[in-house]
This record gives C-alpha cells, structure tokens and sequence, in this order.
C-alpha cells in the first residue's frame, strides 16, 4: 500500500482533530490515517495516510464527498500538498 504525506491547513485544529469525518471518509474506501499538529500553534496539520492506490486516492478526493467532509472540517483546500512515498 502506497503511504502519503499530506500537510494543509483547517481553520480550527481542534475540531478537525476531533472531527470522525476523516475515518468516515476514507475508512470505506480502506484508507488509514495518522493526524499530526504543527506544535507551533499554527493552523497547518498534517496527516500520514495509507491508500490502496495513489489513483484511488487522488479520485476519491475529486469527489462532492470529500468537499463536504473537508467543508465540515474546515480544510484549506488550496493549502493541500500531498507527497508519496518512494
């Protein structure tokens, strides 16, 4: 299974911490999560996700789903940056 890095910022890192709509998501879709926080105390978070492919993923997130779940979650879309493991 491919391993992504993905870093973007929320508006509010404790309800997107707390938020279950990341395993509601992509726990479906067999995808696992580790979330991190900046411990600086900005809003930049960043998640170690585990996917059954880089395409799967990547189409998963083209979907009104994952808008309304990031919408719910108070992601940043345009600060996404997602790097793969090599």
């Amino acid at each position: 299974m491919p391993t992504l890095l993905v870093m973007h910022e929320v508006d509010d890192v404790d309800h997107w911490l707390q938020s279950n709509k990341r395993e509601e998501f992509f726990g479906p879709l067999g995808i696992t999560t580790q979330v991190f926080r900046d411990p600086m105390g900005s809003n930049r978070v960043g998640l170690i996700i585990e996917v059954p492919s880089v395409e799967a993923f990547e189409e998963a997130l083209a979907t009104d789903a994952a808008a309304d779940a990031m919408k719910h979650d108070g992601v940043r879309p345009d600060t996404i940056v997602t790097l793969v493991e090599q």
